[in-house]
């Protein structure tokens, strides 16, 4: 089932494609951009949706869309696994205006492979700037966008198997409160070869010559957004972690997760709300990806997980387990917490989603179409909503492996 879920399909087969998309345009949002960057972690602003929070939330999902559209999926192509496009076209015609990718980042497998097999870096996202006064102008500050698509490789696959947690960093085998984080997913993050840095270093090199570059006095107010999906939305949570671990003067950072899976333990979800990332948790409860990997006991400490009377957390069964099973699990590999806000969709209430299987459930697409759709958590789908996929997916015409 992992397999099934993890894994994102080439856009020439199912719903991800320039012209499937619809351009979400995003109102001024002047001095209340950090509102819907999570300043006040989004209160008031979900249930029922804000407008302007759903126009903002389409746009990063757009910018990983981007990121698929961009991957060469074909494995009989000697571009396997690397971008189809320039820097200076990957977003022409999208309507991104006013930005500028400024980094192609790389994703390495860390597992040990036998000695025919090598370890081989794939192109997995972005780093695009605003470099548009009157964009800047409109967005209230200068916002960088680091998107991240989900899993499209075999070996990427393998990671996502590797579901016990491991220290986030140095730490003592006998402290219980150390941060975990997920084996496979830290793996993918931290890895690199001899010609390719791994995806941290990346990252955090870009970053910090983002801020040395437009972090001067005069400048506009910066911001990260970190956007991804499945695979990339837990690396974006830890990309996130990174920058305002690394850098005592961090601008706002945000994560926007579409279907991404558990990352790590209470100790870790602890670290990032300490360190103030904002993170915006899109869930699809029909989406099996998004309770795996481990187990939650408990959830009721998190209070940034409760959007107000959208039940958020159906699948959490800590009612049922006395203190002493949640304490025990909670320091066991496999004791996940969940990160961030939560905004829950339901496919269940589209009339334009026929099939009901894992892959549908998860798709990027299916999250931007309830995103579309969503009034609040009493009326899940607005009658205007549009189709943000194509047919030929929902006629079935997509290969599960």
């Amino acid at each position: 089932m992992l397999r099934v879920a993890l894994i994102h399909y080439p856009s020439t087969s199912c719903c991800l494609s320039t012209a499937a998309t619809p351009f979400t345009p995003l109102p001024k949002l002047g001095k209340k951009w950090s509102e819907y960057q999570g300043l006040n972690y989004w209160k008031g602003l979900l249930d029922p949706i804000d407008d302007t929070l759903r126009a903002v939330i389409l746009r990063y999902g757009q910018f990983v869309d981007a990121a698929y559209d961009s991957f060469d999926f074909d494995p009989s192509s000697p571009a396997y696994g690397t971008c189809k496009f320039t820097r200076g076209s990957l977003l022409s015609g999208r309507g991104f205006t006013g930005y500028r990718v400024t980094k192609f980042l790389h994703a390495t497998c860390g597992l040990h492979l036998p000695r025919w097999a090598s370890a081989r870096s794939t192109w997995i996202g972005y780093v695009a700037v605003c470099q548009d006064k009157d964009e800047i102008d409109r967005l209230g500050r200068r916002d960088v966008v680091i998107a991240l698509r989900g899993t499209a490789t075999w070996m990427e696959w393998l990671e996502n198997l590797r579901a016990t947690l491991t220290c986030l960093d140095d730490c003592g085998a006998g402290d219980d409160a150390r941060p975990m984080v997920e084996s496979g997913f830290l793996s993918m993050y931290t890895s690199g070869t001899a010609t390719c840095p791994s995806l941290q270093s990346t990252v955090k090199a870009e970053v910090a010559r983002i801020m040395r570059t437009y972090g001067g006095h005069g400048e506009a107010p910066l911001s990260f957004t970190v956007a991804g999906h499945s695979l990339g939305a837990a690396l974006a949570t830890l990309a996130a972690h990174d920058i305002n671990s690394t850098f005592a003067d961090a601008p706002m950072v945000t994560v926007m997760s579409f279907g991404g899976p558990r990352v790590g333990n209470r100790s870790f979800r602890r670290r990032l709300e300490r360190g103030g990332t904002r993170i915006l948790r899109i869930v699809n409860s029909d989406d099996f990806i998004t309770k795996v990997p481990g187990f939650v006991v408990d959830n009721n400490n998190n209070n940034n997980n409760n959007n107000n009377n959208n039940n958020n957390h159906k699948n959490s069964t800590a009612g049922e387990f006395p203190m002493w099973v949640k304490k025990r699990v909670e320091h066991t590999p496999w004791g996940y917490d969940e990160v961030g806000k939560e905004l829950q969709l339901r496919s269940g209430e589209s009339p334009y989603i026929f099939k009901r299987d894992v892959a549908t459930c998860h798709e990027l697409s299916t999250y931007l179409h309830l995103v579309d759709g969503l009034a609040s958590s009493t009326c899940p789908l607005r009658a205007t909503a549009r189709k943000m996929f194509n047919n030929d997916f929902w006629c079935g015409k997509v290969g599960i492996f």
